[in-house]
């Protein structure tokens, strides 16, 4: 019996061994699909996110890396740079559009021509690729002649393996700001897979040739293992700062921390919180298109702010302050001309704009108050003052006002005050108080 043991705890051990021997030399021949994903605006953290995910597939040795992509545009520099790292990449980059509904727009459409190949999922599109500046407004016609021509060679470069009709409507996406939709771009060879989730693209792309540093490479997606390429911190904050959301409440956190500190100065707190803010916003400025002329709209709100504090007008400053910022926030984001994803929300700047005005008149309140009140100082400001007795009184005692112990007589003599009993002063005599019982 023990023998039959020994031999079944034997052939258990070599069993196991030998499944985890064939699940690692199973694991070890699957390929790797690194895949990354660009949700927002084409901005430098986008740029420095697609750099370090190629090198990460590079070092892994990876099948593919696969950029998801559903952005509106953005800037054409940070686009060139891209395009730049895609095509000299070693291992092939598939710009999927996904998912339905989103879009590659703008710069997000030479990004996913740049691809050694290109899907997209259903209801999603591509287009409207002209050039503006960086306000949201046409361009000079110069200019604007010079930026095109350029991308529409950069967009041939990209297609010429996809025909004739491709071209013309990438060209066209860039001349006339055309869009497609997935089923016209999949007609025209503009991409080369309709996918309607990751896992259907991976099992189109195995076997599909792409051409990579003049090398044709078949691809081995079947039965592959998908690891994500996550944002780190650095890139998450990068991008928040593209949200010009966020950046308008950076710049009014910014601003009223500066003015609290110039009105009263001696503190650090409110300083060191205005200016990282305002920085952070300064950063976020620098990409998104705005008009730079709302800011002093801005500014101007938080001084008629202030001086309805230091010099009341009973409202009248705040509430044209509050004016002054709205238009000041609308100007800086919502100028005519500027894309749709650069421009802030109205009811957020309402909202804001009237919580900055009801912080100012607490504080305009408080202010009043205070000038209205009756200035009492000496034995002054210790009339009407509550205490305790903490003896009993007879006839004199002590009591305690405050924090002060104090020597103490009845204002009526009358009266019996007992040690502990609630006691208000209504006369001061030198260093002696005469009290009442409440």
């Amino acid at each position: 019996m023990k023998m039959q043991k020994s031999f079944r705890l034997l052939f258990v051990l070599i069993a196991t061994l030998l499944f985890s021997w064939t699940s690692a030399q199973a694991q070890d021949g699957l390929s790797t699909i690194m895949v990354m994903t660009i949700d927002g605006t084409i901005a430098p953290a986008s740029q420095q996110y697609l750099a370090r995910a190629v090198q990460v597939a590079e070092r892994q040795n990876a099948e593919a890396l696969i950029l998801q992509l559903n952005t509106p545009g953005g800037s054409i520099a940070t686009m060139t740079e891209m395009v730049q790292i895609i095509r000299a990449s070693h291992v092939p980059v598939i710009v999927y559009i996904t998912p339905s509904g989103g879009m590659a727009g703008s710069a997000g459409t030479i990004i996913t021509l740049a691809g050694h190949a290109s899907a997209m999922a259903p209801e999603t599109i591509i287009g409207a690729a002209s050039p503006i500046n960086s306000d949201g407004s046409d361009i000079g016609e110069t200019a604007k002649a010079k930026e095109i021509e350029a991308l529409k060679a950069t967009v041939r470069t990209l297609t010429e393996r996809r025909g004739a009709e491709a071209i013309a409507i990438a060209e066209a996406t860039i001349e006339e700001a055309r869009a497609v939709s997935v089923n016209e771009a999949f007609e025209v060879g503009l991409i080369d897979f309709v996918a309607s989730d990751l896992g259907d693209l991976l099992s189109q792309l195995d076997g599909f040739e792409v051409n990579i540093q003049g090398e044709t490479r078949p691809l081995n997606t079947a039965n592959s293992r998908v690891d994500d390429i996550p944002l780190t911190f650095i890139e998450q904050l990068l991008k928040m700062l593209t949200d010009p959301n966020i950046v308008f409440l950076l710049i009014a956190i910014g601003t009223q921390a500066i003015f609290i500190e110039l009105g009263s100065p001696g503190g650090w707190v409110a300083g060191f919180i205005g200016v990282v803010a305002l920085a952070l916003a300064v950063y976020g400025m620098g990409i998104l298109p705005v008009n730079w002329f709302g800011l002093i709209f801005i500014i101007i709100s938080f001084v008629l702010f202030i001086l309805d504090v230091k010099a009341p007008t009973h409202g009248a400053l705040t509430a044209a302050g509050i004016g002054s910022f709205i238009v000041g926030a609308l100007v800086l984001f919502n100028s005519a001309g500027t894309p749709e994803f650069a421009r802030v929300s109205v009811p957020l700047v309402i909202t804001v704009a009237v919580l900055i005005a009801l912080m100012f008149t607490a504080i305009l309140t408080f202010a009043l108050r205070a000038l209205k009140a009756p200035v009492r100082t000496g034995q002054q400001s210790m009339l009407g003052r509550q205490g305790f007795a903490k003896t009993d009184f007879t006839p004199d005692g002590t009591v305690r006002v405050g924090s002060e112990l104090w020597s103490a007589e009845k204002a009526d003599s009358t009266e019996a005050i007992s040690k502990g009993e609630r006691v208000e002063v209504v006369e001061v005599e030198g260093l002696r108080l005469k009290v009442k019982k409440i």
